[in-house]
């Protein structure tokens, strides 16, 4: 069995609940550990009954090592660090042979099986941003990207996965500095600071907003497939990053915080996200009709302009924001 485990609170339950059912769809032998940062987001989990899902609760997670540093991190920050630990922590306290951080943000479209197949007999796997030139940022962004990290039981895996977890313990900010960024900067020593490290070079495994540019997609064989436009190469997409895909009013998205999205990547990727988001959305208004799972922006003077409206209504589009019509239709 492939073992995950990811952390969020209630304001990433929407992304964090349609990444478990897009698991649940594609996966065929998996359980994920879902740790819950906060009351509200426990007991929405909980209460779904997620059948291959194990729910912890933040405060049976915590140690003084974290306790130790919490007041000093923002709430983005503090997830950061404790990325590392949750990791540690499924390991030690499940007793599992092996274990994968997922971004809650992240969206499956074929098993992430076939991820950990190419590694062989390696102790972890980490995944290259593969920026496209015009976000090239690997100097202070990171070359590899903290989205789909995996750690296998061993003496190398815990070795790495130790190593990560006082560095993030010592120092993980928001902010840049030479050879350090959040836990994400880390990574770039791995694989020649350790041994048993390997590299995911399938292309499906990563796409996100700041790679996308590379490809155009199609349904080929009942799944989604990617096109590496250089090179003509074919690939099943795996999972897409939803970096940056942000909640605004009026139903409504804003998809890749300024970086480039496609018609194409629309069609075949952020639609059935959306759609899903919006199934998610019901199950949890099903059991809480108060909870605020998802953040809200506001549009600027979109309720003063008829036209502004029109487009967003009508046409399902007002200049970056997106009404949810756009992708249901």
């Amino acid at each position: 069995m492939n073992n995950y485990c990811t952390l969020f609170n209630s304001l990433y339950l929407s992304r964090g609940l349609t990444m478990y059912r897009s698991l649940e769809k594609c996966a065929r032998d998996f359980h994920l550990y879902i740790f819950a940062f906060d009351d509200e987001c426990y007991r929405i989990l909980s209460e779904l009954q997620l059948a291959k899902a194990t729910i912890i609760r933040l405060s049976d997670f915590e140690d003084e090592q974290l306790l130790a540093i919490k007041s000093t991190r923002t709430t983005g920050e503090y997830c950061w660090t404790c990325t590392p630990s949750i990791i540690l922590y499924s390991i030690r306290k499940f007793g599992l042979s092996n274990c994968t951080y997922l971004d809650a943000d992240l969206f499956f479209y074929a098993d992430p099986l076939v991820l950990i197949d190419e590694a062989g007999g390696a102790s972890v796997i980490i995944t290259p941003h593969r920026y496209s030139p015009m976000y090239e940022d690997s100097e202070s962004g990171g070359i590899y990207c903290v989205q789909f990290v995996y750690f296998k039981n061993s003496d190398e895996g815990i070795a790495v996965l130790e190593w990560w977890r006082s560095a993030c313990i010592e120092w993980c900010y928001n902010r840049r500095e030479p050879g350090r960024f959040g836990d994400q900067k880390y990574l770039d020593v791995w694989t020649t600071r350790f041994t048993g490290v390997h590299v995911l070079e399938h292309l499906g495994g990563g796409v996100a907003p700041w790679n996308v540019q590379q490809y155009d997609f199609e349904h080929k064989i009942g799944q989604v497939w990617g096109k590496e436009l250089a090179s003509q190469r074919l690939f099943p997409v795996v999972f897409y990053h939803f970096h940056a895909l942000k909640y605004a009013e009026m139903n409504s998205f804003t998809l890749a915080g300024g970086n480039l999205i496609s018609d194409n990547d629309i069609h075949f990727l952020y639609k059935p996200y959306v759609k899903a988001l919006k199934n998610s959305g019901r199950e949890i208004r099903s059991l809480s009709r108060l909870l605020q799972f998802h953040e809200m922006n506001e549009i600027p003077r979109i309720r003063k302009s008829l036209r502004r409206m029109f487009n967003l209504y009508v046409l399902g589009k007002f200049r970056e924001y997106y009404h949810q019509s756009y992708f249901l239709r």
